[in-house]
């Protein structure tokens, strides 16, 4: 098996010649780290060396990145500092830790690489281009960074405060990603009816509610009930409540409105909005949460029903039974599409989604993070994509004993017999013709599944 590669592609250059240079080189360090971690297994040593360069070149760029964006006059330099120090403060620490708690396994080395290869071509491919004025920053309404800092103290506290759980940054830019089961809570604060309004996000994995609320209640199911959610509410408004008491900004707020969303309304908020904060914790084998601080008019339209005294239980249950609802849809097949084409993507979405429950991923690098927070059943994966192609986004599934037999087919827009034979080690599921007729696609997909079935 060849070892895995990430392509850079001239198309991706921003423009700039010293930072695409040196984008180009931390990607090289990324790939000679997955080739290390090959070949010196046993070398925790080498290991340690090669990601402290890593660590030490990372940091110089992100020095020499600021100091361009200053040099032009760069209005976002502020908010891209920002998100440096983010990743230099908060995730790398994690991954370090990570690293020297299983000393150096050659699962914690993999995640390593993951991350910081996804971080760096995400982080090139949105905020980067900004600089050359080919994007928009995702990022520039984030309020101000004391501010911040001074969420993340209070949420780390008021956790082991009322749960006695440790909580660790895993990111300060979340981008909205489903991990596991959720509840989606929406809370609204005003200083009164005319006034300015805050609205804060939070989601809470279902089974850390289960291992804080529902051990507190005494309560030994594995599954949320009308009693778990409320308790569940009152708690989570507690936690807002804190937060925002303890803040100067926001001392005189009241809540004026809370909502319970589902996935699909809370996902909306990311694609149409830009959130002010968007933190995302976890708390060991507890569970995730996240704490999102959003512009006051989202959603709208299609937010359902807000809860008040005099509805709360009917709603709660309308809830529960919509999640039940949910439940049952998501026990049919999961289907992850990957391909950066958002047509393609919709497309798919539109043929499969009455039969299956359809996940989509843009990159080979969003691919991998879907596949870990949630596993499909079936990967429908382009074979053509650019920076990571599909090939060596099959041979990263098939290196993880987790990820090793799920079955892929290659979405393409060919079907010669050198493609195809250099992708049969890492033996695909099949192959599928973009252009072939949607109703022959859905028929070979549903194929697939009535033969496991057998």
């Amino acid at each position: 098996m060849n070892d895995v590669q990430f392509a850079w592609q001239e198309e991706f250059n921003i423009g700039v010649s010293s930072i695409d240079r040196e984008h180009r080189q931390l990607l090289r360090i990324i790939n000679k780290l997955f080739a290390l971690r090959k070949e010196e297994k046993d070398n925790q040593w080498a290991c340690q060396e090669a990601i402290k360069f890593f660590k030490t070149h990372a940091i110089r760029h992100f020095a020499d990145e600021e100091e361009y964006m200053e040099s032009i006059g760069y209005e976002g330099l502020e908010q891209h500092k920002r998100v440096h120090k983010g990743f230099r403060e908060n995730t790398l620490p994690a991954l370090e830790q990570e690293l020297k708690r299983t000393e150096y396994s050659p699962d914690a080395v993999d995640h390593f690489l993951g991350v910081c290869a996804g971080w760096l071509i995400g982080h090139t491919l949105t905020e980067d281009v900004a600089i050359a004025g080919e994007g928009i920053s995702k990022w520039k309404n984030l309020l101000p960074e004391e501010e911040v800092a001074a969420i993340k103290k209070l949420i780390i506290q008021l956790v082991f405060d009322m749960f006695r759980l440790e909580s660790q940054l895993v990111s300060d830019v979340y981008s909205g990603e489903k991990f596991g089961r959720g509840i989606y809570y929406r809370l609204v604060y005003g200083t009164g009816q005319h006034e300015k309004t805050q609205e804060i996000l939070l989601v809470f994995e279902e089974k850390l509610l289960i291992n804080t609320v529902g051990k507190i209640m005494g309560i030994k199911t594995n599954k949320l009930d009308s009693m778990l959610v409320n308790a569940s509410r009152y708690t989570a408004k507690q936690f807002a409540g804190r937060i925002m008491e303890s803040l100067p900004s926001t001392k005189s707020y009241e809540l004026k409105k809370e909502h319970l969303l589902s996935y699909e309304q809370f996902r909306k908020v990311f694609e149409t909005e830009k959130p002010h904060i968007s933190l995302l914790f976890n708390t060991g084998g507890a569970g995730y949460f996240s704490y999102c601080v959003i512009a006051p008019h989202l959603l709208q339209d299609g937010i359902g029903t807000p809860l008040e005294n005099e509805n709360t239980l009917d709603e709660v249950k309308k809830y529960l039974e919509k999640r039940e609802e949910q439940e049952i849809q998501n026990q049919k097949p999961k289907i992850l599409v990957v391909d950066d084409s958002i047509t393609v993507r919709h497309g798919m979405k539109q043929l499969l989604d009455a039969d299956y429950e359809v996940a989509l991923a843009e990159s080979g690098v969003a691919a991998i993070r879907t596949v870990t927070l949630n596993r499909p059943d079936l990967i429908l994966l382009d074979y053509e994509m650019p920076i990571c192609d599909g090939s060596q986004v099959l041979e990263m599934l098939r290196a993880e004993k987790e990820f090793a037999d799920i079955p892929v087919i290659f979405l393409t827009g060919r079907r010669d017999r050198e493609s195809m034979i250099k992708v049969m080690p890492l033996k695909p599921s099949g192959y599928l013709l973009k252009h072939s007729k949607p109703a022959d696609i859905k028929k070979s997909i549903d194929a697939f599944f009535e033969k496991k079935k057998a």
